[in-house]
């Protein structure tokens, strides 16, 4: 068992390890004064590890209830948010009692938010279950939902009382689940650790996971310990996402997802980077194969007025300008601003 201490304006642990379910909630005890909890999940999460968990925290003295959503990123609107108030109005939930996102992104996020606006704001915890939550979502106190005109447009910063990382959940992935979290790991090589993506390279991730999930939260910390509230370094996290969003809005958040979206949005923001000028030393060929290597995708079938719409009407856009993410060697990422019309030409919009 690993503990990594992000050090925000609110500290916390982030805990990872292997068989971490069935101790959560004594983790949880030593950490939080409340001893009443609902634990939110969808039903695919639900079916797997509630019933563990539930069993933990009764052994700690907690008593539980459960809120169970449809998985998938449409769950994460204000639809389920505001079931889920309801919810918590009918349990009788205080700012004495926590919330426990129990599952991956989706879930993390809605909990979050949930969290950070229930009764002005209560406690949560988070305990990810897929590797894209323990490597990225989970860490860093960003919570949001979905509306219509784009994805997280709605949200809050928030950060949690602890994070659990079972990395023994990491096993019950699909295939497909565990390619979309392999999006984020691949980020943190590009933009902070050339030797990370060196071992990504290899294709050998599944036999390292308890390190990776290790260093890419330890990268987290170093840029949010920085930049907490996402006014300078910490928008280096957003390589990949601002063309990944856009391809999630052009599938309607349905059978591309955000994982996938991001190794695309990735490898298109380098070959236009370079096809503008804006990087000296080609790298897009190399991360092409670094994907390739993990069974990632590197197109779509996003059009340039597509991806030039939605990255727009992103959290990215200040005014007229946009701030794009690029990476000009491997294990570094630059901010670059640029206006808006210069983005479209780029982009070939």
């Amino acid at each position: 068992m690993t503990k990594i201490r992000i050090n925000t304006s609110k500290p916390y642990d982030v805990v990872i390890g292997k068989g971490l379910l069935e101790n959560a909630g004594e983790l949880i005890a030593n950490t939080i004064k409340g001893r009443k909890a609902v634990i939110v999940t969808d039903d695919i999460v639900n079916s797997l590890y509630t019933e563990k968990l539930t069993a933990s925290m009764a052994k700690a003295g907690f008593t539980t209830d459960v809120f169970v959503f449809p998985n998938g990123e449409e769950s994460k609107s204000h639809k389920t948010l505001i079931e889920l108030y309801d919810f918590l109005s009918k349990k009788n939930i205080t700012r004495s009692d926590f919330l426990i996102a129990l599952g991956g992104g989706v879930v993390g996020d809605l909990t979050g938010f949930a969290a950070a606006t229930y009764l002005r704001g209560i406690d949560y915890v988070q305990i990810p279950t897929t590797l894209l939550a323990q490597v990225d979502s989970s860490v860093g106190g960003k919570t949001a939902v979905d509306i219509e005109a784009g994805k997280n447009l709605v949200g809050a910063f928030k950060q949690p009382d602890i994070v659990i990382a079972d990395t023994d959940t990491l096993a019950t992935l699909t295939d497909d689940i565990f390619t979309d979290g392999m999006g984020e790991v691949v980020k943190y090589g590009m933009i902070w650790s050339k030797s990370l993506f060196e071992l990504l390279k290899t294709g050998k991730a599944k036999e390292n996971l308890e390190k990776i999930v290790e260093e890419c939260v330890d990268i987290k910390r170093q840029v949010v310990e920085t930049d907490e509230f996402d006014t300078g370094l910490r928008m280096i996290l957003n390589f990949g996402h601002t063309l990944g969003h856009s391809i999630e809005k052009f599938y309607n958040y349905k059978g591309f997802s955000h994982g996938k979206a991001v190794s695309v949005g990735m490898y298109l923001m380098t070959v236009i980077a370079e096809k503008g000028g804006l990087i000296e030393t080609p790298l897009s060929e190399e991360l092409k194969a670094c994907l390739e290597a993990n069974n990632m995708p590197f197109t779509s079938e996003a059009d340039g007025a597509s991806l030039f719409n939605g990255a727009v009407n992103d959290k990215k856009r200040f005014s007229d300008n946009i701030n794009l993410i690029i990476c000009r060697e491997i294990g570094k990422a630059d901010i670059v601003k640029m206006n808006i019309n210069d983005f479209k030409k780029l982009i070939g919009e």
